[in-house]
């Protein structure tokens, strides 16, 4: 399945991804050519992965560099067609685990995110658009997690009650609380429930 028909067969559950979903084949149709790569400069395709315990409630972040605050992981598909497989790659880079499951291989998120402009690598970075795809991972706690210097300073769980405004933006919490709620979803919906499946 190629990525454009991947996107296409996810189901918005709400307003904001019908609308986000509409912008996003917009601008594959527009840009084919560099919609994958950061060479586009007002938009580019993202993939997440929103990482969770085996019992949904607990959330693996990290403190992202560049946005001062506490991030979920995921990056530039860089021209990869395959999103699961960039969303569990930048999950392991950025925390340093090594055991990813994802919660089904379906999309279970599209988000029109804006990233403000920024210096990286000594570089500055103009104000942009993420065309953000995103997944659900399960990792144990038991994980060992390390830090990646170059884009995070800290790695650490969180207990789902803490996904408030001391710690999150309100976009932020917003976009989290329906990754959460949309990984209810699926493992009660699920034959097999990963929370007593241990």
């Amino acid at each position: 399945m190629n990525f454009k028909k991947q996107i296409e067969k996810f189901t918005p559950n709400n307003e904001q991804e019908i609308q986000d979903k509409k912008i996003i084949l917009q601008y594959i149709e527009k840009f084919p050519h560099n919609i994958l790569v950061r060479e586009n400069e007002f938009a580019h395709i993202t993939s997440s992965g929103f990482i969770l315990n085996e019992n949904l409630d607990k959330m693996l972040m990290i403190h992202h560099n560049i946005r001062k605050t506490w991030s979920w992981t995921g990056g530039h598909v860089d021209g990869d067609k395959d999103f699961l497989h960039v969303a569990i790659k930048e999950a392991k880079e950025e925390t340093g685990i090594n055991n990813v499951k994802p919660l089904g291989s379906e999309i279970v998120s599209l988000d029109v995110l804006p990233v403000d402009g920024h210096i990286k690598n000594g570089k500055y970075v103009n104000t942009h658009i993420h065309l953000s795809v995103a997944y659900i991972l399960i990792v144990s706690e038991e994980e060992r997690l390390k830090v990646k210097d170059d884009e995070n300073s800290a790695v650490a769980w969180f207990k789902i009650d803490k996904l408030n405004g001391k710690y999150f933006s309100d976009r932020d919490i917003y976009l989290y609380n329906k990754l959460i709620n949309r990984a209810k979803d699926i493992n009660r919906n699920n034959e097999f429930n990963i929370g007593k499946n241990k």
